[in-house]
């Protein structure tokens, strides 16, 4: 592997299920191929990653959420040739079970299943959380009395125009659309768009266009599709497609979709399901309107949790959390048919992000 084909991974895990915290992994960008270079369980359950730049140095910075009751943020430099290191001390996330964060515009945000909120901290010069500096509490339930008993916020992202966050409600059936005040961090409700009753949103992705998105279900293996306005801020369903084979499972053998990625060029979508252990392809149409179901082919491994494009387009990887590796498949351009390429030993992986 020479340095001009290598790259830097980070995978985030849960280290009360025996994971190794945060491990760095160098990317060869011709293989897919990586190898690890260190891990460091500074803190605990590191579920969940994001990359972002320090606003004074311009120094990269991986944050990452601690999934716990407790729920904090931390940040870790990445400029060593082994394993992340502290970068401070964690931060509270003022919410109970962290599961994924963000970067808006100086600000980092977190969506806190446990709790039903979304933390907005602020960020130092050098990239490191600051103190919180609005909690936004979703309000409402759902259908299903095991998983929807209250709001279960699993998701939070600004848009591509940077003029608003959205957060993925599990528990209420629901995307809330916010604008963020961009001196005080406040986040004010715009507008909750309701979902079918009982399916679980759990994450969603831009088209590259950003003149639509899909929301990925986990209580049923669907995505919906959404015209999405960025003037107005208006989220509008307009469709449900199935993400799996019609034969694909029963009551008692159900799948859990985890997430969801549009290619780079908007041809495929992409989701993981954990249960039927599976990456599912659909294919878009010019309009990005109109996933169609084209092929569903085995992870690499056992519950799928997060499936990531590397930033060529050319590699999907996979955290297969109950198998405990990282599988990477080669992507074919014409079909968008990932073919497994090979895999490393990665206990209770969760997430894996690109430096």
């Amino acid at each position: 592997m020479d340095g001009n084909s290598a790259g830097r991974a980070y995978i985030g895990s849960f280290t009360s299920a025996g994971g190794y915290g945060v491990t760095a992994a160098a990317v060869d960008r011709d293989t897919g191929a990586l190898t690890v270079l260190g891990s460091t369980d500074a803190v605990p359950d590191p579920s969940f990653l994001a990359v972002g730049r320090a606003p004074a140095t311009g120094a990269q910075v991986l944050y990452a959420v601690s999934e716990t009751s407790e729920g904090a943020v931390a940040a870790f430099a990445t400029d060593g040739d082994g394993a992340p290191r502290p970068a401070g001390p964690a931060r509270p996330a003022d919410g109970s079970g962290p599961t994924h964060l963000a970067l808006a515009g100086e600000h980092l945000l977190t969506a806190n299943y446990g709790s039903g909120s979304v933390t907005v901290l602020a960020v130092g010069g050098d990239g490191s959380p600051g103190p919180v500096l609005d909690v936004f509490r979703h309000e409402g339930g759902g259908p299903d009395p095991e998983r929807q008993e209250a709001p279960h916020a699993h998701q939070v992202l600004p848009d591509p125009s940077g003029a608003w966050v959205l957060s993925v409600d599990l528990g209420t059936d629901s995307v809330r659309v916010c604008a963020i005040d961009p001196a005080t961090g406040a986040l004010r409700l715009h507008t909750e768009t309701a979902l079918r009753p009982g399916t679980g949103p759990r994450h969603l992705a831009f088209h590259p266009s950003g003149r639509h998105l899909y929301v990925l279900n986990e209580l049923e293996p669907t995505v919906t599709v959404c015209r999405w306005d960025a003037a107005a801020g208006a989220l509008d369903p307009v469709g449900e497609t199935p993400v799996l084979p019609e034969d694909a499972g029963t009551e008692d053998a159900r799948s859990y979709p985890s997430e969801v990625v549009v290619a780079r060029d908007g041809r495929f979508l992409w989701t993981a399901n954990r249960g039927h252990d599976s990456i599912s392809v659909l294919t878009l149409d010019e309009s990005g309107e109109k996933p169609a179901l084209a092929a569903a082919v085995g992870c690499g491994g056992h519950w799928p949790r997060d499936l990531t494009l590397d930033p060529s387009g050319q590699w999907l990887y996979v955290a297969n959390e109950r198998s405990g590796d990282v599988s990477w498949f080669a992507v074919d351009a014409g079909t968008g048919v990932p073919a497994h390429a090979g895999s490393i030993e990665a206990p209770a992986a969760s997430c894996v992000v690109f430096g």
